[in-house]
C-alpha cells in the first residue's frame, strides 16, 4: 500500500498556514497509523469486509452521473451556507470592544456548520456505499470495507475535527492583538469597524470560511473515492 501522509490534506496544510497547528512529517505509513487507531472489534469487522465472500448484485445500481450529480449539489449546498455569511456572528450594535471580542460566538458557529456537514454527508455516503453494492461484487466489497472504516473512526473523527474551531480560537486571538497593538492608545476602538474591508474581524471571517470549506473537501473525500472507484470499473467494462 502507498504511504499515505496524513499532513497532505488541504485542511491541516490551511491551518497550519494560518499559524495556529503544527504540521507533523509523520514516518509511519498508513497500515501502521491505522492499526494504532483499530480496536480488537473493528479489526475483526474490517477482516470480515475484506475477506467476505463475493455476492452477486442484488438489484440495478443507480447511475454513476446521479451519484456524481448528488455529490455536486451537497457539496454545492454545504459551501454556500459558508460562504453565504448569513449567519456569521458579528458584533452587536453599539456593543463595547470587550463584549464584541468574544470567540465564544464564532465557536458556535463553527460548530454549527460542523453539524449540518456531517448531517448532509452522512445520507449521501450511504447512498453511495448502496448503489456500489448494486454495482457489482468488488465494489459492493468495497462498500463493506468502507461502512466499517466509517465505523470504526467515527469517534478519533469526530475529536480531531472538534479541535479544529478550537485552533482557529488562536488565530482570533492572534488578529484581536495584532489590531490592538496597531491602534493607537488614544484612538476609539469601535467594534463597528472591525467588520469594514481590511478589518481584522472581516479577515478572521475569512479565514474561518476557507477552513470551513477545507473541511468540507475533507469529509467529502470518501465519498469522492467511492466514486472515483465506480468511474474506474465503469470504464473498464466499457
Amino acid at each position: 500500500m502507498p504511504r499515505t501522509r496524513f499532513n497532505s490534506a488541504g485542511l491541516v496544510r490551511l491551518l497550519a498556514e494560518l499559524a495556529v497547528a503544527e504540521v507533523a512529517d509523520t514516518k509511519q505509513d498508513f497500515a501502521a497509523r491505522l492499526s494504532e487507531w483499530l480496536d480488537l472489534k473493528d479489526a475483526l469487522a474490517l477482516y470480515s469486509a475484506l475477506n467476505s465472500a463475493a455476492a452477486r448484485p442484488a438489484a440495478r445500481a443507480m447511475p454513476a452521473a446521479l451519484l456524481r450529480a448528488e455529490l455536486a449539489r451537497v457539496r454545492a449546498t454545504l459551501g454556500a451556507a459558508v460562504t453565504a455569511g448569513a449567519d456569521l456572528p458579528t458584533p452587536l450594535a453599539n456593543a463595547t470592544p470587550a463584549e464584541a471580542a468574544d470567540f465564544a460566538p464564532f465557536h458556535r458557529h463553527y460548530l454549527a456548520h460542523q453539524r449540518a456537514m456531517a448531517a448532509g454527508i452522512a445520507p449521501l455516503r450511504a447512498a453511495v456505499r448502496t448503489a456500489l453494492g448494486r454495482h457489482s461484487a468488488a465494489l459492493g466489497q468495497l462498500a463493506a470495507l468502507d461502512a466499517v472504516m466509517e465505523q470504526a473512526l467515527a469517534a478519533r473523527e469526530a475529536n480531531l475535527l472538534a479541535t479544529v474551531p478550537v485552533l482557529l480560537g488562536k488565530r482570533f486571538a492572534q488578529l484581536l492583538e495584532a489590531h490592538r497593538q496597531a491602534r493607537e492608545a488614544a484612538q476609539p476602538d469601535d467594534p463597528a469597524q472591525w467588520m469594514q474591508a481590511g478589518g481584522w474581524l472581516a479577515r478572521f471571517c475569512a479565514d474561518m470560511q476557507r477552513v470551513l470549506l477545507a473541511e468540507l473537501e475533507l469529509r467529502l473525500l470518501p465519498v469522492a473515492g467511492l466514486l472515483a472507484a465506480l468511474d474506474k470499473e465503469s470504464t473498464e467494462l466499457q
